[in-house]
């Protein structure tokens, strides 16, 4: 048996890593940080998965969660939270909540997830990040400062990891029709849409 923990696994990107991770046979843990209402769904949607709680930028919590799971083959760094808003106007207290959860859960999870890894004698983390970490989105400063850091982080552990046959990779989505993206109006949409080449 194949096991994965999917982090942000209730909605968006994370709900069909998910979905896809079922129908490759893996047995699925996904973590969710206050959306019951998505959790109901998700749970109902794939009863396979076990969906729980617990925020990833509280290592308690990630290492309760990992201690727990009989073993790790796969870990998807998914959870991620946004802003926005003109640089002078986001307080510290959000630029270090979304420090923490963006960039923090990237490292915590990963530095529990290892040793069930190593365990395994190989595996796979796959982090999530975002275009932005690679080119800056205007008026979104503390969220791309924070996916940069996974990005970074990515080629680090990378490194540091390969001897040990486990791979490290980042993906960087550009924009994706999820709940995270719903306070775009309509031209705002069409203005995005128009940038993609």
């Amino acid at each position: 048996m194949k096991y994965a923990l999917v982090t942000g696994g209730t909605k968006g990107i994370g709900l069909a890593v998910c979905k896809a991770l079922c129908g490759a046979g893996y047995l699925v843990t996904a973590l969710y940080d206050r959306d019951e209402e998505g959790a109901k769904r998700a749970r109902a949607l794939l009863p396979a998965v076990t969906f729980l709680r617990a925020d990833v930028s509280r290592e308690e919590e990630v290492a309760d969660v990992l201690a727990k799971m009989p073993a790790l083959d796969l870990l998807v760094n998914n959870a991620g939270i946004s802003s926005f808003g003109q640089i002078q106007d986001i307080t510290a207290e959000e630029w270090d909540r979304i420090m923490r959860v963006n960039a923090g859960g990237v490292f915590l999870c990963t530095k529990h997830a290892v040793k069930k890894l190593l365990a395994r004698e190989g595996g796979a983390i796959v982090n999530v990040a975002s275009v932005w970490g690679q080119t800056g989105g205007s008026c979104e400063s503390a969220y791309s400062a924070s996916k940069g850091a996974v990005i970074a982080f990515t080629k680090a552990v990378a490194k540091e990891l390969a001897p040990s046959h486990i791979t490290v990779n980042c993906v960087s989505p550009g924009m994706i029709d999820t709940a995270m993206n719903s306070r775009l109006t309509t031209e705002e949409r069409a203005e995005v849409i128009n940038e993609i080449p």
